[in-house]
């Protein structure tokens, strides 16, 4: 299961409705419990490993433009001194630093994009943990209360059986007596009981780089 659909799941997640079905729901709430936390770590690392891979496209990017712009340095001075060719090769390695740049933005953007999600997952689950604990809280309360309460009414109840043992006790006592009384008066008598594309692509290039050195040209010192 992926990370991000893994979170869904558990922030979809009816707490409510899973305890309900529950034979044991202070068990199953320890579970939910123990599967957000360990979801949050998971998060947290993939987090920090994107926020790192973030910074090292940062200084690739820094190091891009530095190579953009030397190369440009190099082709305008090379025009300068009316070395053409090499203005043109120094444009060449330029182009190849500018597609560089291109493709390093775009990674950045799908990574920031990346991150800002992970943010807004780390928000969500955090509340359903906290969700989550409340509903602990509240089980644990309601079975404290059920055992004190239990107990009272055991302690209760065993008294009212203490009294009706006594009471019978009694009434045995009695019978006892009457029993003994007739036996006192009787005790004589007995009982009972794509390619095109490229070449397209290398033209361009191209007439983009022949743009630059007609620029080039424009600037070039007398």
């Amino acid at each position: 299961m992926g990370m991000f659909s893994r979170i869904n799941d558990i922030v979809q997640a009816n707490i409510n409705a899973m305890l309900d079905k529950a034979e044991d729901p202070e068990k199953i709430i320890r579970l939910i419990i123990q599967e957000m936390e360990e979801t949050l770590v998971e998060v947290r690392t993939d987090a920090a490993r994107y926020i790192a891979q973030q910074k090292t496209l940062t200084r690739q990017m820094d190091g891009a433009t530095k190579q953009i712009n030397g190369w440009q340095d190099k082709a305008q001075l090379a025009m300068n001194n009316d070395k053409e060719a090499l203005a043109k090769a120094a444009l060449i390695e330029k182009q190849k630093y500018v597609a560089k740049l291109t493709s390093l933005e775009e990674q950045q953007a799908h990574l920031t994009e990346t991150i800002e999600k992970i943010q807004e997952d780390t928000s969500r689950l955090n509340s359903k943990l906290a969700e989550a604990k409340a509903k602990q809280k509240t089980l644990v309360q309601r079975r404290n209360s059920a055992q004190t309460r239990l107990k009272v009414k055991q302690a209760n109840h065993e008294s009212k059986i203490d009294d009706a043992m006594t009471r019978f006790e009694n009434y045995e006592q009695r019978i006892d007596y009457l029993e003994a009384q007739v036996d006192a008066y009787d005790l004589t008598k007995s009982s009972d009981a794509a390619s095109l594309q490229a070449q397209f692509d290398v033209m361009e290039a191209d007439e983009a780089i022949e743009k630059e050195l007609a620029e080039l040209k424009k600037k070039k010192v007398a």
